[in-house]
Formats: structure tokens, C-alpha cells, sequence
């Protein structure tokens, strides 16, 4: 052996080693998920949204192995909660539970302000559920239809509405709603549907729209009274609620989504656990009993097909949204 090779024997042994420590912690990473995966909802606590995130994360941490923590982030139109995962890393840690106020209205409403795309910042893993919106009146309101609530608004402009937000989807359909009818109405805007809904029992504002599966047994229990549903039909669950359209507003249709997404670049075995185990909880018999009882359908789209469900209705809304005048503040 030559001088050289005596030098260069322990360099070359710890050039070794040291690859061994370099390949150490990918050997050692433990498999997805390993600690608490955050679910960041765009909508203040107890509106529709929100009970679904807490009813299917309820039977999906069992499953993955960790607990989900639940962050409430309102705001603009949902965009505010949508951007925090869109900038978030992408490790499969933090899920976005996505809605149409956010995708398909506040995508366009709030152009310019955002920093996120629709489609390109976010892989959306599935759907969680399909449903229509109900206008809700205070009990002592003196209409029980859109339009006895259209006549009353023309006898008395500027009867309030509340919503869940400034470019929420009960937002857009309102404006529509007064431009079909031809009257004006003052739109209050609160920071989720559950206050919204609250208040209008409480009588601070006589009129609401919200997503039906938040105030189901607030309806049920006469709390407050269903007026009117977006649906094209009126619905099993409450046969006494009639349509828009019935009532002379052909046009005033409007299907509400959620679903749940994931930062763009979240690695695609992660995904696709997710969206696995997400359908499995989807399909058990006590998760379809409770969406009947909330008048929704579960989603059935996942992966590839949620994503390009998700594009297409971001396209099917562009010109609506720019149509309806809508603005932000």
C-alpha cells in the first residue's frame, strides 16, 4: 500500500460513512402521517361547513392514525382561509377544507387581492358533499315565500339579508335574486353562516341564506322558518319549502359544494391515502344516514375527477360573478 493510499484510506472511509448518515433519516422517516394533520376551514365555527369537517374528521382520524385540529379561519369571501393553505407546505399536514364561496365566486371576486390560483395552487383530493341553500326568516317575518318576501321588499326597500360573507355564494345568489325580482334589498354581511343563522332567530335580521345542513333542526324545531330553497325541486326532507322557481324565478338555481384539498405539490402517495380514506368514511352507512338527515349528498368525486369537477366549475362562475356586479370593499 502507498503513501497514498494510507492517506487516502480514512478519508475515504468517512466519505462513506458520511453517505450512510446523509442516507440515515430518509431510511428513518416515518411513514404519512406521523403527528396531527390541521384542517383549515374558511368559515367561521358551527355554519354548514364546519359540521362537516367535524363529523367526517371524527371518523377519519381513527383511520389515518392521528387527530385532525380544526382551524376556523373566516374572511373574505373564504379566500382568506383558502390562501393560508395554499401557502402552507406541502407535506400533507395541513388540508383545506375548499368551498364553492371560495373556489368558484371569491377566485374572481377577489382578483387581484389573492395570490393563489384555483386549479394551480391546489390539488384537490375530493368532494365531500353536494347541496342546495335555503332562505330562512325570522318567525315573525311577514312573508313565507321569495315572493312574498320580493312583494314585501318593493312595498319597503331595504329590507336586510344576512350571509355568510362579502363574495360568499348566498352573497352572489341575493344580488341575483334582487336583480330578477327588480327590488333592493341591504345585504349585512357576518364572519359564518352560524351567526348569521343566530341572529335571524334572534330577530336582529329577518332574512337569511345559508347551507341547508346548518339550520336542519332549527327548522325542524321551528326556531326559524324555511322560505325558500335554491334547488330546481323542492326537497324530501322539507316538502313545505318551496323554490325559487315556483315562485317565478326560473333562473334562481344554485347547488352548493365542499370538499377537501391539499397545497399543489403535496406528494401523490399522500394524496391519494387521503382521498382513499375519505371515500371509505363517505360510504359508511352512518355518514349517509346523517347527510340525508342534513338534506346533502355525499360527494362522489375524487382525485383526477374532483380536481377537474373543481376547474370546470371555477369557469361555469367567471362570467356569473362578473354579470352580477358583485364587489368587495
Amino acid at each position: 500500500m502507498t503513501d497514498t493510499d494510507r492517506t487516502m484510506l480514512p478519508r475515504r472511509a468517512l466519505l462513506g460513512a458520511g453517505g450512510a448518515l446523509l442516507a440515515t433519516p430518509a431510511l428513518a422517516q416515518a411513514p404519512w402521517p406521523n403527528r396531527p394533520i390541521r384542517l383549515v376551514v374558511p368559515f367561521g365555527p358551527g355554519g354548514s361547513t364546519d359540521v362537516l369537517a367535524r363529523l367526517l374528521t371524527e371518523q377519519m382520524a381513527p383511520r389515518l392514525g392521528q387527530p385532525f385540529v380544526l382551524e376556523n379561519r373566516p374572511g373574505a369571501g373564504a379566500t382568506l382561509g383558502t390562501g393560508v393553505v395554499a401557502d402552507a407546505a406541502p407535506d400533507g399536514y395541513t388540508v383545506l377544507l375548499s368551498a364553492i364561496s371560495a373556489f368558484s365566486v371569491g377566485s374572481t371576486l377577489y382578483r387581484g387581492r389573492i395570490t393563489w390560483d384555483p386549479i394551480r395552487s391546489f390539488a384537490h383530493v375530493g368532494m365531500i358533499q353536494s347541496g342546495y341553500y335555503a332562505l330562512m326568516a325570522n318567525n315573525a317575518a311577514p312573508f313565507a315565500n321569495p315572493g312574498e318576501l320580493a312583494a314585501a321588499a318593493r312595498a319597503r326597500p331595504g329590507i336586510a339579508y344576512a350571509t355568510s360573507g362579502v363574495g360568499s355564494l348566498p352573497h352572489l345568489f341575493m344580488l341575483r335574486y334582487c336583480q330578477v325580482a327588480n327590488i333592493e334589498m341591504q345585504h349585512i354581511p357576518y364572519r359564518g353562516g352560524a351567526q348569521a343563522v343566530n341572529d335571524v332567530v334572534a330577530g336582529v335580521v329577518p332574512v337569511t341564506l345559508d347551507g341547508i345542513a346548518s339550520s336542519v333542526g332549527l327548522m325542524r324545531n321551528g326556531q326559524i322558518k324555511g322560505i325558500g330553497i335554491t334547488g330546481p325541486t323542492r326537497q324530501p326532507l322539507f316538502p313545505d319549502m318551496p323554490t325559487f322557481v315556483e315562485h317565478g324565478f326560473p333562473g334562481l338555481v344554485a347547488e352548493g359544494w365542499a370538499g377537501m384539498a391539499m397545497p399543489a405539490a403535496t406528494p401523490r402517495p399522500i394524496q391519494d391515502r387521503f382521498a382513499a380514506v375519505l371515500k371509505e368514511v363517505l360510504a359508511l352507512p352512518s355518514i349517509v344516514e346523517r347527510y340525508r338527515q342534513l338534506a346533502i349528498d355525499p360527494g362522489t368525486r375524487f382525485g383526477a375527477e374532483a380536481q377537474a369537477f373543481v376547474a370546470q366549475e371555477v369557469e361555469t362562475w367567471r362570467p356569473l360573478v362578473i354579470a352580477s356586479g358583485a364587489t368587495v370593499d
